[in-house]
């Protein structure tokens, strides 16, 4: 594997305290010396391509460093993707969850490494074709739905989140996470939080949320499907909905062009959001009446989120560029989602 480790180079996990924990776990999975590369690393949790020369698999632990452990739960992770085996919903095989932070340093799950790409820009798509981006796009979509037509009861999930109150959770959370980080005078930033907090509407039939759903977030195999959803740290029960509005968000930022965010609905061919809308509509039987709702409360989640990364720069605790535009994008986020309710009113 270009760019591979052996023993004890890989950061943030031990090959050899693996190697000793297979043996007895899961002797079937490796037979010879591990190597292992890095695939994404950051503040998300940490992923890893292990091999023994003949097999591969994948490695998911939480980031280097002091983290929330409700932020990372390695058991929650592995639970959701388990459970969904055999749904309509494609995600990797799960082999092995490890809780003993003694192994490797933290916990740990094992999981298939399933052959795709994450689509992350347009120029990538703009290689496929219109054809071929239409048809990346509509299985984005065909995917969601088919995640929110599962009974989470019935997949081992009842007990998974809180979905009683979800949204009135969602609002207050996020206006707790602004307070912890302001720096400058945002008036939009009161404005929608009063707003979103008048204006909740009753709450779809609780399903499972992807939280960060979006088409990097998925890997597309060679024939254009979706092979798996990945990156569930932030599932939970609640409103499906507010999948698809920060859906919305970041394709409308995107497309745009706003630097840092994925840009692939700006491709050609990529469907267009009123169709996206109309088939998931159809496809997961939900009403979409209130939609503008959603919109708003996942600008306002980016907004904060975003005014939190300002605050970190202006204060000198972040690593690294490309963290001084940051600022610039939360009042446009902001007035997206009230100009988003405010169409919901029309």
């Amino acid at each position: 594997m270009s760019g591979s480790h052996t023993a004890s180079e890989l950061p943030g996990l031990d090959l050899d305290k693996l190697t000793d924990w297979l043996a007895v776990e899961r002797p079937d999975l490796a037979k010879g010396p591990l190597r292992g590369r890095l695939i994404a690393g950051g503040k998300s949790n940490l992923t890893y391509e292990i091999s023994d020369g003949a097999t591969a698999f994948v490695l998911r632990r939480p980031p280097l460093g002091h983290v929330l452990a409700t932020a990372h739960d390695m058991a929650r992770e592995h639970r959701v993707i388990s459970a969904l085996a055999g749904t309509d919903v494609p995600v990797p095989d799960t082999y092995a969850l490890c809780e003993d932070i003694e192994i490797i340093g933290a916990p740990f799950y094992l999981m298939e490494l399933v052959v795709g790409t994450p689509y992350r820009t347009a120029a990538q798509l703009e290689k496929l074709g219109a054809d071929r981006t239409t048809t990346v796009s509509t299985g984005l979509i065909d995917t969601l739905a088919a995640l929110h037509t599962v009974d989470p009861a019935a997949v081992g999930l009842g007990d998974f989140g809180r979905p009683e109150g979800f949204l009135e959770r969602q609002v207050r959370r996020w206006k707790k996470q602004l307070d912890a980080s302001y720096s400058r005078e945002l008036p939009s930033a009161v404005e929608l939080h009063e707003l979103l907090a008048e204006r909740q509407p009753p709450e779809s039939a609780a399903r499972i949320v992807h939280g960060d759903y979006r088409l990097d977030n998925v890997l597309i195999d060679d024939r254009d499907r979706v092979a798996a959803v990945l990156d569930w740290e932030m599932a939970t029960l609640g409103d499906p909905l507010t999948d698809i509005g920060l859906l919305l968000v970041y394709q409308r930022m995107g497309q745009r062009h706003i630097p840092g965010v994925t840009d692939v609905a700006a491709a050609p061919g990529f469907l267009p959001e009123t169709e996206m809308l109309d088939r998931y509509a159809r496809l997961a039987g939900r009403d979409l009446t209130h939609i503008g709702f959603y919109v708003a409360l996942a600008s306002f989640k980016l907004a904060v989120i975003a005014e939190g990364i300002y605050y970190r720069f202006i204060h000198g605790q972040t690593v690294g560029s490309g963290f001084d535009g940051v600022g610039d994008m939360v009042d446009p986020l902001l007035r997206a989602g009230i100009a988003a309710l405010q169409e919901n009113d029309r």
